[in-house]
């Protein structure tokens, strides 16, 4: 039997909150061109917004769009710094570069999800957390980046939270599972308010 949602990721993160949250779901992964859409959508001007929310719908769609039963959820995740948008790192040095821009500043993390069914959006959130970093030494991030590699190029914004990062900053402002990828709590309220799962 095939689980109330299917979740259009890959993320191991984003799965295990849902698992956390007794939410029943499968994983279908999407073969989608991310880089081709956000490069067509940076070349717009398109807010770091719009650009996470159009990442997670055609993610949602690519499956849906095959398996137009159950509900599917695309999510996606950028940065926004001054309206730049920061992806995950390519290099160590890029990661240690994006790091340097941002300390002592702030910036936003946006995390989009979109539900589709049979092909098309029936319901989309983007959370929005703003975080403030910390005013740290280049030495201290060059070794950030050097003992976290294997873990932060796979983030945007070459950090993650959840595990030594959460040192880089001095101020959260938001929702923490925004921060992990995913606005949790809006996304239980609809599953509970349209009897995906039990309230």
């Amino acid at each position: 039997m095939t689980a109330p949602i299917i979740l259009a990721s890959g993320s191991a993160i984003r799965a295990q909150l849902l698992r956390n949250a007794a939410v029943p779901f499968d994983v279908v992964v999407p073969r989608v061109d991310e880089e081709g859409l956000k490069s067509a959508l940076l070349a717009e001007s398109a807010p770091p917004r719009d650009i996470a929310d159009a990442l997670a719908e055609m993610k949602a769609r690519k499956v849906s769009s095959r398996m137009p039963g159950p509900l599917v959820l695309g999510c996606d995740q950028v940065l926004d710094f001054r309206g730049r948008l920061i992806s995950k790192p390519a290099s160590r040095d890029e990661a240690f570069d994006f790091l340097r821009q941002m300390r002592g500043d702030r910036h936003a993390l946006l995390s989009a999800a979109v539900i589709c069914r049979g092909g098309e959006p029936v319901w989309r959130h983007v959370g929005k957390v703003r975080l403030k970093m910390r005013d740290l030494s280049d030495d201290y991030l060059r070794a950030y980046v050097e003992r976290n590699w294997d873990s932060i190029r796979h983030s945007v914004g070459a950090y993650k939270l959840e595990e030594e990062g959460v040192r880089l900053f001095s101020a959260i402002d938001g929702d923490y599972f925004n921060v992990l990828g995913m606005p949790l709590m809006e996304l239980l309220d609809y599953l509970m308010q349209n009897g995906v799962i039990e309230q």
